[in-house]
C-alpha cells in the first residue's frame, strides 16, 4: 500500500507544500492534517477521503438525515461534542458506536468518549461543517438547562454585579464557568435559536419576568424568571448591545453578535421603560441562513412565471407589500438571486442587511451618519447601476428618488407597509407623489402574508369535521373542494406539539397595465381598483391561500388568521 505522503501527492498536494506542512506541524505541534487545512492547500473533503483510505476508516460525505442516538445526546454534554467535533451516527452490527470526527489523528477525545459511554467507538470521517450542523440538530430537543440556570441565579447573592462580563462575539453554547446571570441569558438565547424563534421578549410583571418567543409568527410564553433577577437580565442584555446601563427612563436600541458554535447570529435589541421596569425585545437574525430561491418561497407556477418576466424589465418599480414580518425582504432577495450579476450592476440599501448575496453590493442604513434610504439611493445613481433595491419606501423623499431612478432606465425593488396591492398605489399618492409619476413608474405590486405550514413529520389527512365545514364555508369553499379531507398536524418533537413547522407565503400579484394606469390617473379608490383587478382575474391573497389548503400545505385556520374577506365583484 502506498504511503500517506504518496497518497496526498496523488490527491493533488505538491511535495513542496507537503514538506512545508510537515515543518509547520513540527513547529506548532499540530497534526499534519491540521497544518494542511490551515494553509488551505487541500479541500477538507478531499483530505479526509485520503486519510479514510489510508487508515481504513469510513468517509461520510453527507450527514443530513442521520438520526443521532438518544443515549449519546443524553450522556454527552453539548460542549464536549462541540469542542471535539464528535457526534454519534448509530451502532455497527457488532455493537460498536459509529462516531463522526474531522480529526483522524487525534484519538484522545475518542478514548474519552468511549469511557464516558462505556462502549467501543468506531471512527467515521466527516467534514467539520457536516458534523457541527448535525450536532446543532441533535441537541435542539435536549433540556436546555434554563431551570438549572435559574437555580444558580437564585443561589447567587450578587446578581447585579455579574452582568458586565462579555466577549466581542458571545458563544451562547459556552455556559461553563460563566456567572449565573450570563449563563441564564445565554441558555435562554440558545433555547430560542433551537426553536427557530425570530424574537425573544423579556416582559416584566409585578411578580416575575416572562420570557416569550415568537416562533413562526406566533408569540409563546416560555420560562418565568424571578422578579429580583430582572434588573440583572436587563443590564446583561444592555451590555451585550453596547447600550447605556445607567439610562432607564428612555427607550434605547442596540446591536450584538452571537455565536452558536460556528454560526453567527445578528441581534437587534430594543428596550422600553414600562411601569414594571424595562421591557427588552431581541430580534434574532441568523447570518448562516442562505437566501431562498423563487422556487422555495411559496409562489404558484403562474406567479413565479409572472415575477420572472418582470425581473427581466430594464426599468420600472417592483413593490412588495405587507405588514412587518410578512417575508417581503425574503421575496426581494429571491428575486435578486435570479439576476445575472456578471452582466448587471446590482446595489441594495437595507436596514439591516439580512443575507449576504454574492455579486451584489449591499449597503446598510446608518441614520446617525446621515445615510438614509433616500440618501443611499441618490448616491447609487452615480454608481452606474442597472438594478437597485431599497429596503423600504417610508417617505416622499425616498419615493421620489426611486421614481426618478426608474424613469431614467433603472429597475428598482422596494417594500411598503400596506394591507394589499391596491392600497399600495393609494399610499404612494397619499405620500404626495403625483399620480402620473406613480402610473408611469410602477410596473408590478405584490402583496404577501406568511402562513404556517403543517408539520411534515406529523402531517395527516383527516375527514372534514363540522368545525372544518364552518371554516371552509367562511372561505367560500365546500368539503368537495378538498375531496372531503383536510391536512392537520398531530403534534410531535419536530414542531414542539404545535402541528406546524416552518412557514410559506401567499401572494397577490397586481401587474400595472394600461387599465390600471388609467385608474391611477383618474384617482380611482383603492377598493375600486381591487374590485376591477379581481374582475380582470388576479389571484387575491385569500384565493392563493385556498389553493394551499387544497394542496395540503396549510390549514383553513391559518388562511382565516392572515386574510380578510375578498371584495364582492357581482
Amino acid at each position: 500500500m502506498a504511503s500517506l505522503s504518496e497518497q496526498l501527492v496523488d490527491a493533488g498536494l505538491s511535495r513542496e507544500r507537503l514538506d512545508e506542512c510537515r515543518r509547520l506541524a513540527n513547529t506548532t505541534g499540530d497534526s499534519l492534517d491540521r497544518a494542511i487545512l490551515s494553509r488551505e492547500y487541500m479541500p477538507e473533503e478531499k483530505l479526509l477521503e485520503v486519510y479514510a483510505g489510508h487508515l481504513g476508516y469510513e468517509f461520510a460525505e453527507v450527514l443530513e438525515g442521520t438520526v443521532v442516538p438518544t443515549e449519546f445526546v443524553d450522556v454527552v454534554p453539548v460542549h464536549f461534542s462541540r469542542n471535539y467535533n464528535l457526534v454519534a451516527l448509530g451502532n455497527t452490527d457488532d455493537g460498536a458506536l459509529r462516531v463522526a470526527t474531522c480529526s483522524p489523528l487525534d484519538p484522545q477525545p475518542m478514548d474519552d468518549l468511549s469511557a464516558m459511554l462505556g462502549i467501543e467507538v468506531e471512527p467515521v470521517l466527516a467534514t467539520h461543517n457536516e458534523i457541527t450542523t448535525l450536532i446543532a440538530r441533535a441537541y435542539r430537543h435536549k433540556a436546555d438547562g434554563v431551570d438549572e440556570a435559574l437555580a444558580d441565579v437564585a443561589e447567587d447573592g450578587d446578581i447585579a454585579g455579574l452582568a458586565s462580563e462579555i466577549d466581542d462575539s458571545e458563544d451562547v453554547l459556552d455556559v461553563s464557568n460563566k456567572a449565573p446571570i450570563i449563563k441564564l441569558v445565554n441558555t435562554i438565547l440558545f433555547q430560542s435559536l433551537k426553536l427557530r424563534a425570530s424574537d425573544v421578549h423579556f416582559h416584566p410583571y409585578e411578580d416575575r419576568t416572562q420570557v416569550r418567543f415568537r416562533i413562526d409568527g406566533i408569540l409563546y410564553d416560555m420560562d418565568s424568571v424571578p422578579r429580583k433577577a430582572h434588573e440583572a437580565i436587563v443590564s446583561r442584555v444592555k451590555v451585550m448591545g453596547k447600550m447605556d446601563i445607567a439610562e432607564r427612563r428612555l427607550p434605547q436600541d442596540g446591536r450584538a453578535s452571537l455565536r452558536i458554535g460556528d454560526g453567527e447570529v445578528d441581534v437587534r435589541i430594543s428596550s422600553v421603560p414600562t411601569t414594571n421596569g424595562e421591557r427588552i425585545v431581541m430580534r434574532l437574525l441568523d447570518k448562516t441562513t442562505k437566501a431562498h430561491s423563487l422556487d422555495e418561497i411559496g409562489l404558484s407556477e403562474a406567479n413565479r412565471a409572472t415575477l420572472r418576466s418582470y425581473l427581466g424589465h430594464n426599468h420600472g418599480i417592483i413593490l412588495v407589500t405587507g405588514p412587518t414580518g410578512s417575508g417581503k425582504t425574503t421575496t426581494l432577495y429571491a428575486g435578486l438571486t435570479e439576476l445575472d450579476t456578471t452582466q448587471l450592476n446590482v446595489l441594495t440599501i437595507e436596514d439591516p442587511v439580512e443575507y449576504t448575496l454574492a455579486g451584489i453590493s449591499q449597503v446598510e442604513v446608518n441614520a446617525k451618519k446621515g445615510l438614509t434610504f433616500a440618501a443611499g439611493l441618490r448616491s447609487f445613481l452615480r454608481q452606474d447601476p442597472d438594478v437597485m433595491m431599497v429596503g423600504e419606501i417610508r417617505d416622499l423623499e425616498t419615493a421620489e428618488v426611486a421614481i426618478r431612478a426608474s424613469l431614467t432606465g433603472h429597475l428598482v425593488f422596494s417594500t411598503v407597509h400596506t394591507n394589499d396591492a391596491a392600497s399600495t398605489i393609494a399610499r404612494m399618492v397619499d405620500q404626495g407623489v403625483e399620480p402620473y409619476l406613480v402610473s408611469s413608474s410602477l410596473i408590478l405590486v405584490v402583496a404577501q402574508r406568511l402562513v404556517r405550514r403543517v408539520c411534515k413529520s406529523c402531517r395527516e389527512m383527516r375527514p372534514v369535521t363540522e368545525e372544518d365545514c364552518a371554516k371552509l364555508k367562511e372561505l367560500n369553499m365546500t368539503p368537495e373542494d378538498v375531496n372531503g379531507t383536510v391536512a392537520f398536524g398531530k403534534g410531535c418533537d419536530d414542531c414542539f406539539g404545535s402541528g406546524y413547522a416552518g412557514r410559506t407565503a401567499i401572494y397577490e400579484f397586481m401587474p400595472v397595465g394600461e387599465e390600471l394606469r388609467t385608474e391611477i390617473m383618474d384617482g380611482v379608490t383603492a377598493s375600486e381598483m381591487k374590485r376591477n383587478a379581481i374582475k380582470r382575474g388576479i389571484t387575491t391573497l385569500r384565493k392563493d391561500g385556498i389553493m394551499k389548503i387544497i394542496d395540503g400545505i396549510t390549514t383553513p385556520d391559518e388562511i382565516l388568521r392572515v386574510t380578510q374577506i375578498d371584495l364582492d365583484v357581482d
